[in-house]
């Protein structure tokens, strides 16, 4: 039987005081708008926007743009800045180019930023953490909150267990990104996905007729 992640959270939030401090990872702005909704009643948030898995730099800096823009229409947390990183990222992949989306490399880039969400809440002086991700219905929750609570032990750390799409955390957050006018972007951000929405596409367009000679991306 899954764990219901989201259960556990909204017990763990009763025993908690207002204005807990938690530094919360954000893939995304519109990703961030439910997660920062859902907690900012309990929790003083800081938001890292860490995600070297993005591989090109104007894509990269769009969706900053849009966190910073979020945060600032409403107030629902501080941003914590920090480098694009990419070739930690690219480090992590080697090997695993060819992987699936949803696969090894997929677990171990969700690795590498909650870890790196753990060390920096624990610079900070933050005792909890927790990340948007779990919102996207893309996204293996269970994976997640297996690597947050493994790195939390590890740095010594409290991570917070979801599973934001719940509740119709998802819908909520197509909702307030039509409100707030929040750019959503249709791949993860690597290239490798990139890559493979692109087949997709592609493959649809050539079963439509749409196309019949297109190369590789």
């Amino acid at each position: 039987m899954k764990e219901n992640y989201d259960k556990k959270m909204t017990e763990i939030l009763k025993t908690l005081d207002t204005g807990t401090p938690i530094l919360l990872h954000s893939c995304c702005a519109p990703c961030s708008s439910a997660c920062l909704e859902r907690l900012k009643d309990k929790f003083k948030i800081s938001v890292l926007y860490y995600n070297p898995n993005i591989d090109d730099e104007q894509e990269y800096e769009k969706r900053k743009a849009e966190q910073v823009r979020f945060l600032a229409l409403t107030d629902s947390g501080t941003l914590v800045d920090c480098e694009h990183d990419k070739k930690s990222f690219l480090e992590m992949s080697q090997g695993l180019e060819e992987e699936p989306e949803r696969g090894k490399r997929c677990y171990l880039c969700y690795e590498l930023r909650l870890r790196e969400t753990a060390r920096v809440a624990k610079e900070m002086g933050i005792s909890w953490f927790c990340t948007t991700l779990s919102l996207s219905p893309y996204k293996n929750a269970e994976w997640l909150n297996e690597i947050g609570v493994r790195v939390g032990e590890e740095y010594g750390m409290n991570y917070l267990v979801s599973d934001f799409k719940k509740q119709g955390g998802y819908l909520r957050s197509l909702e307030l990104s039509e409100e707030y006018g929040l750019y959503r972007q249709d791949f993860c951000g690597c290239k490798f996905s990139q890559k493979q929405r692109e087949r997709e596409r592609l493959s649809k367009e050539k079963e439509n007729g749409e196309t019949d000679n297109v190369g590789d991306f």
